[in-house]
Parts: C-alpha cells; sequence; structure tokens
C-alpha cells in the first residue's frame, strides 16, 4: 500500500515522501482494523480507500495554498478531508472537530501511531461558532460532509477569520446547489471565489472544489441551531 499511495497520488499532482507514504499506509491500516467495531467507512479495499479517501481528500492542495494556514475540518468523521491534508502537506496546523466522541478517539490514536500534530474538538459546529474561542479564529475551513452547501456554510463560515476560505469538497453537479446557496453565501459574509473540478487518475470518479473567501465578518446570529438551519435553510 504504502508504493501505491505513493505513485498514485503523484499521478493526482501530489509527491509526498517515504514517510509520508508510510503515514498514509497506517492510516488505511488502522482506519480498517478499527472499521470492525465502529462505522467509519464502507470502503474498506486498501487500494479503493487510497483512491477514494486519500486522493480525494487531496485535491484541494492543487488549487489553494495550506502551508502554514490554521485549518479546521468540519464534520470529519474518520478524518476526511482533514488528515489526508495534514499528511501531504506537513506544514499546515490542524484541527479535527467531530460531534461523536467515538470518532475523535479513533482519530487521536492514529495520529500518535503517525507522529501527526493534530488538535481535537468534540462538539458540534453551530455551537463552536458561537464560541469566541473559534468563532472567525481559522485561516481556512474545508468540509467534505454530505449536507447541502447553504447548510455547510452556515456551519463553517462563523469560524473563519476574514479574508480566510471555505472549501468544500462536493459532486460533480454542484452548479444547482451554487445557485441555491448564494444567497447564503452573502448573508454569512461570503464570496463565491472560484470552483475547479477534478478528476482521479484511472477512475471516472470527477469532484468539484468550492472555494468561498470571506469578505466581511458573519453577523452574530448565525450560526443558528440546527433545528432552525434544517428547519429554514438560508
Amino acid at each position: 500500500m504504502k508504493e501505491f499511495v505513493q505513485e498514485y497520488l503523484k499521478k493526482a499532482g501530489i509527491n509526498i515522501d517515504e514517510k509520508q507514504a508510510a503515514q498514509f499506509e497506517k492510516y488505511g491500516d488502522m482506519l480498517v482494523e478499527w472499521n470492525t467495531v465502529m462505522n467509519l467507512t464502507g470502503i474498506t479495499d486498501k487500494k479503493e480507500i487510497v483512491i477514494k479517501h486519500f486522493a480525494d481528500s487531496t485535491v484541494p492542495l492543487r488549487f489553494c495554498d495550506f502551508k502554514g494556514k490554521n485549518v479546521i475540518d468540519v464534520g470529519t468523521g474518520a478524518g476526511f478531508p482533514g488528515l489526508p491534508l495534514k499528511i501531504a502537506e506537513p506544514k499546515m496546523k490542524i484541527t479535527l472537530m467531530d460531534s461523536l466522541a467515538k470518532r475523535i478517539n479513533f482519530l487521536k490514536a492514529v495520529c500518535k501511531e503517525t507522529d501527526i500534530d493534530a488538535e481535537y474538538i468534540h462538539g458540534r459546529a453551530e455551537e463552536l461558532g458561537q464560541d469566541k474561542d473559534f468563532r472567525e479564529a481559522y485561516d481556512i475551513a474545508v468540509s467534505r460532509a454530505v449536507a447541502p452547501l447553504n447548510v455547510l456554510m452556515e456551519y463553517a463560515m462563523p469560524l473563519i477569520r476574514k479574508g480566510g476560505l471555505f472549501v468544500a469538497l462536493k459532486g460533480p453537479g454542484v452548479y444547482d446547489e451554487i445557485e441555491r446557496s448564494r444567497h447564503a453565501c452573502y448573508e454569512l459574509g461570503g464570496s463565491m471565489a472560484d470552483i475547479r473540478f477534478a478528476e482521479l487518475p484511472d477512475t471516472e470518479l470527477r469532484h468539484s472544489i468550492v472555494i468561498v473567501e470571506k469578505i466581511n465578518r458573519t453577523p452574530d446570529i448565525y450560526p443558528r441551531r440546527t433545528k432552525k438551519i434544517e428547519r429554514s435553510p438560508l
């Protein structure tokens, strides 16, 4: 797996050394092992993990500069995309946030075994966004969650400082989502900066990277409680 991840990421435009390849290998091994006792991923073939989790998560490195940035992964789950981004660009600072403690425990174990420096938050984005210690504290927020873009924006944008970026990994049919998200983007202090498309080598998988720039502070009323966001999305 170590050789495969190094070769495949190179095809995808991401160069890593042997240490980084070994970190990915250990991460993949632990993902499969822990998945037998908790629900982390539906993908258990190791080559598929490399393609659909590791390579997919590192795509934003082609389009955004993460070096030296303070980054939060909103709803990280099993660590995607934040942990692969950190492995591929070690000079970024990563905070992995998730609402489930067992996922955070898994990520702590992976980082301990792979000697990766990360911070962890067991919490909900709508609560952190109203906490002065986290509100507008990050250069970049990333998310690979399955929620609609306008909902993700309300969770993520309050965490980003003015001048920072929200980077959302979405599927190929993103234009309708973007159109439905323009009001939310403006209301939350953002501006649609770029949309990039990337295909994963040797597959038919095509992904969209939506990049939103934070140009104004987010009004204090956001984020709202989850029930309000779900009942009446921006």
